[in-house]
Order: structure tokens, then C-alpha cells, then sequence
């Protein structure tokens, strides 16, 4: 993977939380409202029994820091290209996870070790050369049967576009449209492959009583995220 990305994040590692729930700030809500957010739409499709899930691109750990508290019955690795961003999340001590650099490409385990492998927000900042390569990475490691989740940012929602222009640690990203994130899981050979549009309304207090109706809109495509799931074939 290019190493400007690991220099980047290596850089911004010790303070991301900060700047990150600065950049956001329109939003509303902190940079890790929206890591648990993420947990909570899993909560809604996975069961806490005993699985394992990798989260490719982990950062300094907060999606799995959310993962012991919904999921107690998991047990969870992370992976990232910065080194610094994975001392920052052994430095949070979370119950049955474990972190490990990884060079962007192969990803550390043996195939099918995974019952869950998952990229929140983190496809846009890998090379689109090797966008192929590392879904086929994660379909390797997953288990037959094993799901893959995917969140993006939506390019089509004008407020996603501006926080990622304004953002220091996402100059020059190119986001991905649904309709080619969709193209990348059927090309790699996932199947029962499904979509979602999430968080259209500010977190403001005064948008609290209208939150609800997100529910009903996941088929709208100008949500400010969205996410994919897909089935490795049995």
C-alpha cells in the first residue's frame, strides 16, 4: 500500500480523536459516536454468540473498543499500515482483541480464520489498483459463510463532501459510489450482497426528535454513509 497513507496516519495518530471530531464538528456528534454507530448497525445483523471479526484498517481501535461492549462474546483483531495507530489501540487494553501492523496488501492470518471482516471508512484511502486485492484478501480469511461489511462515505451527500475536503488526514481520497463498491464484493465473488444508506440528519438536539425516521429511509441514496454487506459461499 502507499506509504504516504502509513506516514499520514502515523502522523496524526496520537491526537486523530481530536482533530477528526473537529473536522465533524457540523455534524454534531463526536468522531466516536460515529465508530459505535457503526457497532450498533452489526448489533442489528449479528448475534453476540462466539465469533471472530477483523476490522482491516482498525486505526487506534475504537470500533473494537464498541465491539467488547455489544459484543462480549466476540473476539476481535485489528489490523492497520500505521504502526503508531496500532500502538494507540494495544494502549487501550480492550478485552479479547489484538492488533497488528500489516503491509496494505496480505493480510496476517490463515485463510477462513474469520467469521466477520469488516472496513469502516477506510476503502477511499487505499490505491483503487489494489481495491480488488485486498477484498479478495478479506474473502480469503473469512470463514464459508462469513460476512463482509463495508462503510463508505456518500460522495452524492453534499455535507459528507465537504468534511472529507476540509479534512487534513483525507486530502486527495477519491470516494467510492455505491454502485462501484457494489461492483468490487460481486466481482470478488460474494454473494446475498445487500445495502444500506445511514445518518441523513445532524446529531444536533434539535434534529433528536426526527432521528427516528432514518429507519425508513435506508433505501434513500443521500445518507451521509453507507454500508454493504455480502456472504462468502458455503
Amino acid at each position: 500500500m502507499d506509504e504516504k497513507s502509513s506516514d499520514d496516519f502515523n502522523q496524526f495518530a496520537g491526537n486523530y480523536r481530536e482533530l477528526h471530531t473537529e473536522n465533524i464538528k457540523i455534524t454534531g456528534a463526536d468522531s466516536l459516536y460515529f465508530a459505535e454507530h457503526k457497532v450498533k448497525e452489526l448489533e442489528r445483523l449479528e448475534s453476540n454468540s462466539r465469533l471472530k471479526f477483523l476490522d482491516i484498517g482498525c486505526g487506534d481501535g475504537a470500533v473494537e473498543l464498541f465491539v467488547s461492549r455489544y459484543f462480549s462474546q466476540w473476539s476481535s483483531a485489528g489490523i492497520d499500515i500505521s504502526d503508531k495507530s496500532i500502538h494507540e489501540a494495544r494502549s487501550k487494553s480492550i478485552s479479547n482483541s489484538e492488533f497488528l501492523v500489516f503491509d496494505g496488501e496480505k493480510i496476517p492470518f490463515p485463510d477462513s480464520s474469520f467469521d466477520i471482516t469488516f472496513f469502516a471508512s477506510v476503502l477511499h484511502h487505499v490505491p483503487e489498483e489494489i481495491h480488488d486485492l485486498i477484498i479478495l484478501e478479506a474473502m480469503r480469511v473469512l470463514k464459508p459463510g462469513g460476512r463482509i461489511y463495508i462503510f463508505e462515505h456518500n460522495p452524492a451527500n453534499p455535507f459528507t463532501r465537504h468534511i472529507v475536503k476540509t479534512c487534513v488526514f483525507d486530502k486527495n481520497v477519491k470516494l467510492l459510489w455505491p454502485g462501484y463498491t457494489r461492483k468490487l464484493l460481486k466481482k470478488a465473488g460474494f454473494k446475498s450482497i445487500t445495502s444500506k444508506f445511514i445518518l441523513f440528519f445532524p446529531r444536533w438536539k434539535v434534529f433528536s426528535g426526527i432521528q427516528f425516521l432514518e429507519k425508513g429511509l435506508a433505501w434513500l441514496p443521500v445518507g451521509g454513509q453507507y454500508f454493504f454487506r455480502a456472504v462468502k459461499e458455503d
